[in-house]
């Protein structure tokens, strides 16, 4: 996992440091000095222009152009207080202006063509959240240190980095709260099936669709199945005999209402449920998802309609949820999340994610651009996989599948949740790069698995 830290966690990090600041700023221009040499692609005739601030990131860019300047790159230093400074000619442009602690706006030069390499992040980007108020020169790639900041992530700070390389110059990060997952993390975390498996040793009951509304439970149910749930149930409420469901499932008819004793009551098998995909908004059905989720002594997975259900609540879904006796993981879109809290995300998604996890007592996960999963203790893990062509109908099905299969195979709450998130990017990245549909995404589970590096 990749270690992101607040700029304030960062400060602390820094002040914590055994080495002298001016250590760590010789460091930091040593690798933004290589960075920019490979930009460069040699020194012979080379000028780089270095815009430098007042404070540590200038002080980083001044290291960097002493160096440069020993290997017999022209260098000239421009001071980022000077409104507007004009650039000479060069081969490219040091952004050292600001750092993550910036706030407020700048007025960058004119770039034109010229190449830019940011230090730390680009000067303008909000460092804990990625807003951008002011102009930002964009970077073809940017050095940070030590750890990612959730301004090199989120956007529309992220718009603006480039490529990004995280360089060690010997802080110690290991108090980050929030990771970023890697290929390796879920090979890790995604159990392999053993020897003597057979069909009851990761089985999910998944409570979804509604007559007019099964397009969801099948998506769910068949992503259920590719993730590598060995027996899937699938019951949608007041809807019988459902011939389009996927050939390799189970059907459970449940009734149209007061469902939730049925489920408690048959439930001994099985490692997880879903519940909310295409449920239905009625009185009766949200009163059974409550009684469910209240009651299950398994984990359950709550989406969609399930997360109407808990909201609309005479109290809300605390109370629900913070007596449950198994874990639960909620998985709403921001819309969703407004339904549990009464407002939108704030800027700070991190932090939104972690409070709401806390108060309800489960692991959530808010899905976006980059998708954050927090425990109530504050532990987040971020999913950078996904792009824009999961912005389709039905996608959040799939993911709610997956998930539930991750935890019928006994992974943790949060690593479930973040694993899923992972994988349900991944699947968007194999498929074509227009016209994909949720349909699409299960069928490409196996090929993602399979593209994972082995575990250790």
């Amino acid at each position: 996992m990749i270690p992101v830290v607040t700029p304030a966690e960062m400060k602390a990090i820094d002040v914590a440091a055994p080495e002298p600041v001016e250590i760590l700023i010789d460091r930091a221009g040593a690798a933004v000095a290589r960075a920019a040499l490979e930009m460069l692609g040699g020194t012979y005739g080379r000028r780089v222009v270095v815009i430098a601030g007042a404070g540590n990131n200038g002080a980083d860019g001044r290291a960097a152009a002493r160096r440069l300047a020993r290997r017999g790159v022209g260098v000239t230093v421009l001071d980022a207080r000077d409104p507007g400074p004009r650039v000479p000619r060069c081969d490219l442009i040091i952004d050292a202006a600001y750092g993550t602690g910036f706030h407020g706006t700048w007025q960058p030069p004119d770039a034109g063509d010229v190449p830019v390499l940011a230090v730390d992040i680009p000067s303008g980007v909000d460092g804990a959240t990625g807003a951008v108020d002011g102009p930002v020169l964009t970077a073809v790639r940017t050095v940070t240190f030590a750890a990612l900041k959730p301004g090199l992530l989120f956007p529309p700070g992220r718009e603006f980095t480039g490529d990004v390389t995280v360089v060690d110059i010997g802080l110690d990060v290991s108090s980050a709260r929030s990771h970023v997952v890697e290929a390796s993390d879920v090979a890790a975390w995604v159990p392999a099936r053993a020897v003597d498996s057979h069909k009851w040793r990761a089985a999910v009951w998944i409570i979804a669709g509604s007559p007019g509304m099964s397009g969801a439970a099948h998506l769910s149910s068949r992503a259920a199945q590719r993730a590598g749930a060995g027996m899937v149930r699938l019951s949608s409420p007041g809807l019988g005999a459902d011939p389009a469901a996927p050939t390799e499932v189970v059907g459970r008819p449940l009734p149209p209402a007061r469902w939730s004793g049925d489920v408690l009551g048959d439930s001994d098998r099985f490692h997880a449920i879903v519940v909310g995909p295409g449920l239905g908004r009625a009185d009766e059905t949200a009163t059974s998802v409550r009684e469910l989720v209240a009651k299950a002594s398994l984990p359950v997975l709550v989406d969609g309609d399930g997360l109407f259900a808990l909201a609309w609540s005479s109290d809300g879904a605390g109370p629900v949820l913070r007596s449950r006796p198994a874990p639960a993981v909620l998985t709403p879109h921001d819309g969703e999340y407004r339904l549990l809290t009464g407002r939108r995300p704030p800027v700070d998604r991190i932090e939104a994610t972690r409070q709401l996890a806390a108060d309800l007592r489960c692991v959530l996960l808010l899905k976006g651009p980059i998708t954050v999963v927090a425990e109530p203790d504050g532990t987040t893990l971020l999913s950078a996989t996904g792009d824009a062509r999961l912005a389709t109908a039905g996608t959040g099905d799939v993911l709610s599948g997956i998930i539930g299969a991750l935890l019928a195979q006994q992974v943790a709450p949060v690593r479930a949740a973040a694993a899923g998130a992972w994988l349900h990017g991944e699947t968007a990245r194999h498929g074509v790069r227009r016209g994909l549909v949720a349909g699409d995404l299960p069928d490409l589970l196996p090929q993602v698995f399979a593209s994972l590096p082995p575990s250790m």
